[in-house]
């Protein structure tokens, strides 16, 4: 943050890299932000002493693919897909723009 606050001349493409950068890294916390409250919000799949005596059908089981859990481990996987990209996408700029 303090290279946006030194200014290096009226170089335009050294403010583009600097935007850039900047907009990658918020993109990525918030991505990080949404994908861990979406893992919070997900319940856990350990069954505890249910999976000694054997395994219950119900409504959601039956329904997985239409559940709220599905939907939110759905996107979840998508949120981090997201973060991947960007962090790769960031990774590549930085070394091919500028070594900060």
């Amino acid at each position: 943050m303090l290279n946006l606050l030194v200014t290096f001349g009226e170089d335009s493409a050294y403010t583009a890299y600097v935007v850039l950068r900047t907009i990658a890294i918020v993109a990525m916390f918030l991505a990080a932000l949404v994908a861990i409250i979406l893992v919070l919000l997900q319940e856990s799949n350990s069954e505890g002493i249910q999976g000694i005596t054997g395994s219950s059908e119900t409504f959601f089981g039956k329904n997985k693919g239409k559940s709220i859990e599905s939907k939110l481990k759905k996107w979840s996987w998508i949120c981090l897909g997201v973060l991947a990209f960007l962090a790769i996408a960031f990774y590549i700029v930085v070394i091919a723009l500028g070594t900060n």
